[in-house]
């Protein structure tokens, strides 16, 4: 059974930093691209990043460019989201998802795991 753990979410100030991370079991980690979404009440779950299975490719929506960076560590199989310079718009729930795909994009439908979900809230 594949299971995606998400951690580190919390409450920050406006411009302060915070770094979520994805425990992933029951995959081949290695062959899986690793993405995250965010989710704000009464909105629909949006794209945030996306990194290849072996790293060597990201992509970030235009929103959180600069910003953000997601890294991801097969030994371990972890995917990292570093959040910098945090606004009172990025506050969601922010969810890590997996995909078999080479690069599955940015549509939420095609991704086939997904973790429980971790609150992030910015203050202003």
């Amino acid at each position: 059974q594949v299971q995606l753990v998400e951690s580190g979410g919390g409450l920050v100030q406006a411009g302060g930093s915070l770094r979520l991370s994805c425990a992933a079991s029951g995959l081949t980690f290695r062959g899986a691209s690793m993405g995250w979404f965010r989710q704000a009440p009464g909105k629909e779950r949006e794209f945030v990043a996306l990194i290849s299975w072996n790293a060597g490719n990201t992509y970030y929506a235009d929103s959180v460019k600069g910003r953000f960076s997601i890294s991801r560590d097969n030994a371990k199989s972890t995917v990292d989201l570093q959040m910098n310079s945090l606004k009172p718009e990025d506050t969601a729930v922010y969810y890590c998802t997996a995909d078999s795909a080479s690069w599955p994009g940015t549509d939420k439908r095609t991704y086939d795991y997904w973790g429980q979900g971790t609150q992030v809230t910015v203050s202003s």
